[in-house]
């Protein structure tokens, strides 16, 4: 992916299909076998596409990181990979507030986040801007494993509603 000048893009990443168990703690859940696939697949999309973040900021639960390292298996590549609890079950403003402050210099960032936050965050950035494909996915309610690929331009701390244009979406399936 060729950037230029202020060109940035941010990728709101959705957790993998998780495990179901009554009473076992939520941070705790595990990615099933299809949502190590999918996240796989996730992972092929991004190589396969050329985006290769920097950054990677990631909820501390053990799904989210499952699904970074499964998405890693399948060919995406972060330089610098952090895991922060501040991620997990955070509002939508919490995450925008988390990249401002720590997406520094790079230009690529991926979030590996939840849902409903990733969704409405996504939507909340682009406000209808961007690619009318992506848009319709973004629609369909951002099931697990979709990668939502935003594009925006000037300082990472300036970010914020209708600041930014979806470019793609991909729901990926392995």
């Amino acid at each position: 992916m060729t950037l230029a000048g202020d060109d940035k893009v941010l990728i709101l990443f959705r957790h993998a299909k998780a495990e179901q168990v009554p009473g076992k703690d939520d941070h705790a859940r595990e990615l099933t076998g299809r949502g190590r696939r999918d996240a796989r697949a996730a992972g092929q999309w991004l190589h396969d596409n050329g985006i290769g973040p920097e950054l990677v900021l990631c909820s501390s639960s053990v799904r989210t990181r499952q699904t970074w390292d499964a998405a890693a298996e399948g060919g995406a590549c972060g330089e610098t990979v952090e895991y922060d609890r501040a991620l997990y079950n955070a509002s939508p403003q919490t995450v925008l507030q988390e990249v401002r402050e720590r997406a520094g210099e790079a230009q690529v960032v991926v979030v590996v986040g939840h849902n409903p936050t990733m969704a409405a965050l996504a939507s909340g950035l682009t406000e209808g801007d961007g690619s009318s494909q992506a848009h319709d996915c973004l629609a369909e309610g951002f099931p697990t494993s979709t990668v939502a690929v935003l594009r925006y331009a000037g300082p990472w701390a300036d970010l914020g509603i209708g600041t930014a244009a979806l470019d793609r979406c991909h729901t990926a399936r392995g």
